[in-house]
C-alpha cells in the first residue's frame, strides 16, 4: 500500500497549499485598499459628469488693481453726501455774499514712512522730505458760468459752491491743490464747502452738485 507522507512546511502544508492560502490573504487585503481609491475618485468623476449638466457649473470673472500709494483712503470718505441745510436769499443779497460754511473730512489711513517729492503747482513750491509722505488734493467738477472759481449747481440759480482748505486757501477746479504733509499712521484733511452768490438771477429751489476728488502723492 502506498501512503502519503505529509511534511511540516510552514504549518503542516505542502508548498502549493501555502502559495494558495498567501493568494487568498492578499485579496482579502486588497478590496478595502480598492474601496478606499473608488471612494476617493468618486468626488472628481462626480465633478466631471456634473461638469457637462446645464445649471450645474459656471465661472468666476475677478478682477482688481494694485496701485501704489502712501495711505488708503476710508470707504466713508470716498463716498460722502454733504448736507448743506438751508440758506435765505437774504444772506445772499450782493454777489459775493456767502452761507453759512460745512465742514468736509477726508480720512487716510496706514500712511507709511517714505519719501515725499511733491510741488505746488500754484507757487512752484516743493515740498520734500525724506521719511514723511505728502498728498495733494484735485477737486473736479463743472464751474460756475460766471465764476470759474465756483462749482455749478443744479436747481437753483445765483450761487454756485466754493471749496477752501483749512488754511481758508480756495482751490482751483480741476488742479491739485497745495501738498499736504501727513503724519505716519491716520490723517484727516479739512475742507469747508460754502454757497456763494453769483452774477445770475437768484432763484431758489433744492440744488444739488456733484464733485469729484483724486489724491496724488508724488
Amino acid at each position: 500500500m502506498r501512503r502519503t507522507s505529509r511534511r511540516w512546511n510552514g504549518g503542516g502544508y505542502h508548498r502549493h497549499e501555502w502559495l494558495y492560502a498567501l493568494v487568498i490573504t492578499a485579496v482579502v487585503m486588497m478590496v478595502p485598499a480598492c474601496l478606499c481609491v473608488m471612494l476617493w475618485l468618486m468626488p472628481s468623476a462626480i465633478a466631471a459628469n456634473s461638469w457637462q449638466v446645464e445649471g450645474a457649473h459656471g465661472v468666476l470673472h475677478v478682477r482688481g488693481e494694485l496701485t501704489e500709494s502712501a495711505c488708503r483712503l476710508e470707504m466713508a470718505s470716498a463716498y460722502q453726501a454733504v448736507q448743506l441745510g438751508n440758506t435765505a436769499t437774504a444772506q445772499l443779497a450782493k454777489v459775493g455774499d456767502r452761507g453759512a460754511p460745512v465742514n468736509l473730512q477726508l480720512h487716510l489711513r496706514d500712511c507709511l514712512r517714505g519719501p515725499a517729492v511733491n510741488r505746488d503747482q500754484r507757487t512752484g513750491n516743493l515740498l520734500w522730505s525724506a521719511h514723511q509722505p505728502a498728498v495733494s488734493v484735485s477737486f473736479i467738477a463743472p464751474a460756475d458760468a460766471d465764476n470759474p472759481e465756483l462749482v455749478k449747481v443744479h436747481g437753483a440759480s445765483g450761487l454756485a459752491l466754493r471749496i477752501s482748505d483749512e488754511r481758508g486757501r480756495d482751490i482751483r477746479l480741476g488742479s491739485r491743490g497745495a501738498p499736504l504733509a501727513l503724519a505716519v499712521g491716520q490723517n484727516a484733511l479739512n475742507y469747508r464747502i460754502t454757497p456763494e452768490r453769483t452774477r445770475a438771477r437768484l432763484l431758489p429751489g433744492a440744488y444739488a452738485a456733484v464733485v469729484d476728488f483724486q489724491l496724488s502723492y508724488d
